[in-house]
């Protein structure tokens, strides 16, 4: 037998998912079921699902719903491919989503949430066929992907009205990496983007109907959020406003900050992947602490 660490097994094939899947859309993801959650205007919106090994459906596992970021014009849903290697090794079921953007198909930020709250949704109704557990289903992402995490949490709009809005499209628990979650100025404080003007052309709604941050009320789920202080495209500022209204209004929500790095610098492959080693170790400790999974590893067991 040889015992290695499990984050050091996911990142030995750094160069083979590079080539394979990073850059390709729609992309080629390995080891992962593919499915199409809805079909939209003749466009197939698929997710890939990662499950433990030996997975059962009587196993009543609990899951995460990656998505992808892009400003909503752009991205690929094998951004969070490694993590969900890394959480389905850990007994999650692990999933990316596909949803509409901009560039490929011609629509508004307001379609892509609408989008997210359906593969949340999917999840949910699917959740006895694919041996889930439905009241621990997480959704996490990286800046756009981010706020469309953060929306199915808190938008009480942009729900698809061909599907039954009885099953919930809420998550249970946020993931959150360098996120989206202030889309206007916030009454008493300093403007800190001058990319928030126009924004309602962009996000083909008006601002405050989109942003997480305005329409926080009552009960949202337990939060980890992961931004960098240099952050130039996402202020520092925006996650630490929301943090402290989540615990205002009494909701958990753990801001992890990480000095001067600037956005993006949680993605796989970055800085000899240090800094993407420590975002999934600490996700892991925030998803233990909510019983999703057991003690954090410190190594996997497997054969020659």
């Amino acid at each position: 037998m040889k015992i290695i660490s499990l984050l050091s097994l996911i990142c030995c094939f750094s160069f083979i998912f590079e080539a394979k899947g990073q850059a390709a859309y729609p992309p080629i993801i390995d080891g992962a079921e593919k499915i199409t959650y809805k079909t939209v205007d003749g466009i197939k919106l698929n997710l890939w699902m990662f499950t433990p090994k030996n997975h059962k459906i009587t196993d009543n596992a609990p899951a995460v719903v990656f998505f992808f970021g892009g400003g909503w014009r752009e991205g690929n849903p094998a951004q969070f491919v490694k993590h969900c290697e890394y959480l389905s090794a850990r007994g999650m079921v692990a999933i990316v989503a596909d949803y509409r953007v901009k560039n490929r198909h011609g629509v508004p930020a307001k379609d892509c949430v609408s989008d997210a709250k359906s593969a949340i949704r999917w999840v949910r109704k699917n959740a006895l066929e694919f041996g889930i557990d439905s009241n621990r289903i997480a959704a996490g992402g990286g800046s756009a992907g981010g706020h469309l995490a953060a929306a199915c949490a808190t938008l009480p709009k942009f729900d698809d009205g061909n599907e039954n809005i009885s099953i919930s499209s809420k998550p249970n628990a946020l993931v959150l990496f360098n996120p989206v979650l202030v889309l206007l100025p916030i009454t008493g404080e300093k403007k800190f983007n001058e990319k928030l003007d126009g924004l309602e052309i962009r996000i083909g709604t008006k601002p405050m109907n989109l942003s997480p941050y305005h329409n926080m009320i009552g009960n949202i789920p337990p939060t980890i959020i992961f931004h960098g202080t240099g952050d130039e495209n996402v202020p520092f500022m925006t996650v630490k406003l929301f943090t402290k209204k989540m615990h205002k209004l009494g909701n958990e929500c753990t801001l992890v900050a990480y000095q001067g790095e600037p956005h993006g610098f949680f993605n796989y492959g970055k800085k000899s992947n240090a800094l993407f080693v420590d975002t999934v170790h600490k996700m892991d400790e925030f998803l233990v602490s909510l019983g999703y999974l057991n003690a954090p590893p410190e190594t996997l067991v497997i054969s020659n």
